[in-house]
Parts: structure tokens; C-alpha cells; sequence
């Protein structure tokens, strides 16, 4: 390999196979941790109470449709956990039971394919989030050995991410924020292949051709088009996504010119807007509509569909009959968009996104009232279910991501500039809906970026560790102290797991594994 390539494309260290075989033992790990008593408690936890439940609809019907009971469905929770499932609402004419739902379908439909597999029922809806979280622990543990070109590194990221509280109990819930955090996580991934194989496209061409100043088209880019469907994909889970892909699209461009200029070309901005954006462009516009309208397909097939108006378009003729399902389409998205710029509804679990990074007010997804004391020994027991991040992680990352910033702003170095960019995006827009919408909002909206939380403490970790040429003295001394690191965040995620699971405590045990007094008591109205 020369200098250049080496420069721009530097090389893995120890073995490929051992590339693969690290993160795949990390995720089997991740993965016994999430599906272990996956389908307990044999409850409706949460907000499952729509996600599940939507997923069948959408199983059976195309589209979602109303449910026995009111807005939170207690009939129909007391049905599904029962067995039966007899749960839709009779109506006289089908289109009267449409359901107005405040999400895209994607994550409902990925619900309902677990359901599809092992039926209505808890294991069957969790089983989704549970692959998607192992397969994210895959992902990143990839992601991060090839940012950092270490195996180690790699196997580093994927175990946090395993361990990390938050991530693991939104992988064993029937909710859609793991999804989210996945096609993100997807997307990011992509784009880091994709700078990859630009540059060393681009290296090739520099040693075999010509140069000229702008440099050559680097031809068709698999990669950056997985990443523009996997963002659409994200948004098809949840809206908020489009920050991601936002970001995500300018982060590439700007590596592409980045790319131009690291080679000695002489007009490399120029070049990158001629040869990269109309590519750029097709990744991140064309494609990504595409693949968000193919996930309303139900919706569009349906005569059912909320807000669907199937007898206008039908009688419309061909043409028109697009026109107005499109029309219909847009309609409905525009009440989706005005119904989240509405939800101020006091939750006693909510909290302001300035507040997440410290923990200070995770979510109760699941306590029940009625444990009897038989059930722990002790004349008060506890059951719960805590939707909050490993501490040691989530305060270690913190620390981490200054480092980061330290890091950019002094080696300019790409890796530390894609993680911020991306934890940016995942946190910072919540502050507007904050102060200026007062929306109600939640700590695990932060899944998302957790990934890269992990990504920000293993740069810190390389940092440490040294080059893989470092003196042993430094090499020992850097892996002595990420080992240690991993420990802490262990052993402070076995403390939690009672917790994080729904086991059941003396409240004495409950009352140890409670942080701050926020984490038990109302939120301020």
C-alpha cells in the first residue's frame, strides 16, 4: 500500500476474520441478555398498549384500525393478555373504524412481524425490538472497528452499547424508539462504508491516471444509497429521523470534498460539486421518497385507511385516482405534523431534554400496585420496570464527548466530527419543541444517539490506548484502563437489571437501586 492510500484509506489491524468473529460474539452476548424472559411480565408494558396492538392491525388489515376501550385500552389489554383476541371495535361500516395513528408504519409493521411469527402475544411483539437491539450491538461493534481500524475498539463499542440500560430495555418493549435508533445507527454505518470505498476509488485513480483538477466521478456509490433508504427508513419509524437525514446527507458531501482536498486535487471543491452531488442528491432526495412512500403502501391499498377518502379516488378515473390518494396522503401527514406540535398533556414521567444526558427523570414503564408480600418474603415487594441508562456509561460519555470536541476542534479529526454531528441532531432539536412548543416529552427519546455515546467513549479509549506501534508501557496502561471502565459500566448494569427487567424486589432492594429521588417521585406540574 503507499502513502497515499495509507493517508486516506489507512489500514485494518490484526485479522479479518477475527473482524467479524469479535462482534459477533459481542452481539450473541448482547443478544442472551435481550431475549432471556423476553416474554415477561406477561403484561401490556407501557406503551405497548398501541404499538402491539396497531401491529396486528396492520397484520390483518392493512392499516390500523380503533381498538376495544379508550384512548390507553384496558379492554383490550385485559383480551390480549388473556389470550383472546377477539380486540378490534365493531363498527357498521369498516371505514368508521379507522384509526388515527400519530406515527409512519414502518416500526409497527417490524413489530408485526414477530407477532406474525410467534403470534399476539408478549413475546411475540418484543421479539422484533429484541433482534433489532442484538443487531445493533452488531452494528456498531463494525461501525466502530472501522472508525478506529481496531478489532478491540470495536468489540468495546458493541459490549457498552449491550450494557447501556436505556438500549436494553427498549429491546425487550414493544415500542418504536429502538427501531428508530437502528436505521439511524444504519445509515451512519453506510456513510462510513461509503467514505471508504470513495477513497479508495479515488486513491486508485490517482495512481493510475492522469490528475486533472477536479479529479474523477467515483461512479455508482452502493453504499451512500443503503444509507439514504435506511434513513428513510428511520423516518418511516418516526419523523424524527429527518434531523438525522439532514445532517447525515451535508456529513457526506463534505467528506466527499474533504476526500478531493486530502489528495492534492486543485480544484477539489468544484470537482466534489460536479462529480459527487448529483449523486449525493439521488442518495439523499429521490431514493429516500421512494423508499418512505413504499412503507405506506398498506395505507394506499386499503379503502380503510385513516382519512383514506378510497370512494372519491375510485371513482375518479386512473389518473385522478392518484391525484387523490396523494392528496388524501398529504392531508393526513399535515394532522400528524399539527397533532405533535399539540402534545402538551402533563405526564408525571416527562422531563426536559436539557436534563437527559444526567439521567435525572427516566420513564416507569411498568410498576404494578398489587405485588403480594409472599412474593419477595418481606412485607412490601416491588416489581418495576426502569427506562434509564447504565449511569456509568451515560456520565463516562459526557466526559467523553468533551474530549470529542477537544479532539475536533484541535486535529480536525473526522470521526470526533461525525460523532457530535450525530449526537447533535439526536438531542438538540428536543430543546426547541421545549422552549418554544412546551411539548411533553420523555428521556428515552435519546435512544438514537446512544450509539453514539458509545462511539465518543471509544475515541477516548483509542486516544488512551495509543497507535497500535505505541510502547507497550502506553498499550497496557490504555487497555488497563478501558478494561476497567467496561467493569464499572458492567457491574453497575448488573446492579440495575432487577429493574430494568420487572424482577421481583423488597422495596428495601427497589429503593437501593434508585439513584436520585427523581427517578421515583412526580414530575412538578
Amino acid at each position: 500500500m503507499g502513502e497515499t492510500a495509507r493517508r486516506l484509506v489507512p489500514p485494518f489491524q490484526g485479522r479479518p476474520l477475527l473482524g467479524w468473529a469479535g462482534p459477533l460474539l459481542v452481539a450473541l452476548f448482547g443478544g442472551l441478555l435481550r431475549f432471556l424472559r423476553l416474554g415477561e411480565p406477561k403484561a401490556v408494558v407501557f406503551d405497548e398498549t398501541y404499538y402491539a396492538k396497531d401491529a396486528w392491525s396492520l397484520l390483518r388489515h392493512g392499516v390500523e384500525r380503533a381498538m376495544l376501550g379508550d384512548a390507553k385500552n384496558p379492554v383490550a389489554d385485559r383480551r390480549l393478555i388473556a389470550g383472546n383476541l377477539d380486540i378490534f371495535r365493531q363498527c357498521p361500516r369498516s371505514s368508521d373504524c379507522a384509526s388515527f395513528v400519530a406515527h409512519p408504519p414502518l416500526g409497527k409493521w417490524m413489530i408485526g412481524a414477530g407477532e406474525w411469527l410467534f403470534g399476539l402475544n408478549p413475546f411475540g411483539w418484543r421479539f422484533a425490538a429484541a433482534l433489532i437491539g442484538t443487531l445493533s450491538i452488531l452494528v456498531l461493534a463494525r461501525v466502530a472497528r472501522r472508525m478506529t481500524r481496531s478489532t478491540l475498539l470495536g468489540c468495546f463499542a458493541g459490549l457498552l452499547l449491550a450494557l447501556d440500560g436505556l438500549h436494553y430495555v427498549l429491546s425487550r418493549t414493544a415500542l418504536l424508539d429502538v427501531f428508530l435508533m437502528f436505521w439511524v445507527l444504519a445509515a451512519f454505518a453506510c456513510l462510513v462504508v461509503d467514505r471508504d470505498r470513495a477513497r479508495e476509488r479515488l486513491v486508485a485513480w490517482y495512481e493510475n491516471s492522469p490528475v486533472t483538477p477536479h479529479g474523477p466521478w467515483l461512479g455508482a456509490r452502493p453504499w451512500r444509497l443503503a444509507a439514504g433508504v435506511c434513513l428513510a427508513f428511520a423516518m418511516s419509524v418516526k419523523w424524527s429521523g429527518l434531523a438525522f437525514a439532514v445532517a447525515f446527507a451535508i456529513m457526506s458531501l463534505m467528506w466527499d470534498f474533504g476526500a478531493r482536498r486530502a489528495i492534492g486535487l486543485k480544484r477539489p471543491y468544484a470537482g466534489a460539486w460536479n462529480k459527487d452531488l448529483p449523486h449525493a442528491l439521488l442518495s439523499f432526495t429521490v431514493i429516500p421518497f421512494v423508499a418512505y412512500m413504499a412503507t405506506w403502501t398498506g395505507w394506499f391499498a386499503s379503502a380503510n385507511g385513516y382519512g383514506r377518502n378510497w370512494d372519491q379516488a375510485t371513482s375518479s378515473g386512473p389518473f385522478f385516482f392518484l391525484f387523490d390518494s396523494m392528496r388524501s396522503w398529504v392531508q393526513y401527514q399535515w394532522q400528524v405534523f399539527t397533532f405533535h406540535s399539540g402534545v402538551h398533556e402533563y405526564h408525571q414521567y416527562m422531563s426536559d431534554p436539557w436534563t437527559w444526558p444526567l439521567l435525572v427523570r427516566p420513564v416507569s414503564f411498568y410498576y404494578p400496585a398489587d405485588v403480594p408480600p409472599s412474593a419477595c418474603g418481606a412485607s412490601a415487594c416491588a416489581q418495576a420496570i426502569h427506562g434509564v441508562g447504565t449511569p456509568a456509561l451515560w456520565f463516562g460519555a459526557l466526559i467523553a464527548l468533551a474530549g470529542t470536541a477537544v479532539l475536533y476542534v484541535r486535529r480536525r479529526d473526522w470521526r470526533a466530527g461525525a460523532v457530535l454531528l450525530a449526537y447533535g441532531m439526536g438531542w438538540l432539536p428536543w430543546f426547541y419543541y421545549a422552549l418554544a412548543d412546551d411539548r411533553t416529552m420523555y428521556l428515552f427519546y435519546m435512544l438514537p444517539v446512544v450509539p453514539f455515546m458509545v462511539l465518543a467513549v471509544v475515541l477516548m479509549a483509542g486516544l488512551v490506548l495509543g497507535q497500535a506501534d505505541a510502547p507497550p508501557t502506553r498499550r497496557a496502561v490504555g487497555a488497563a484502563f478501558a478494561g476497567a471502565f467496561a467493569m464499572i459500566v458492567l457491574i453497575n448494569f448488573w446492579w440495575l437489571q432487577p429493574v430494568l427487567t420487572g424482577e421481583t424486589l423488597t422495596q428495601a432492594q427497589w429503593w437501593a437501586r434508585m439513584l436520585m429521588r427523581s427517578w421515583v417521585t412526580a414530575a412538578p406540574k
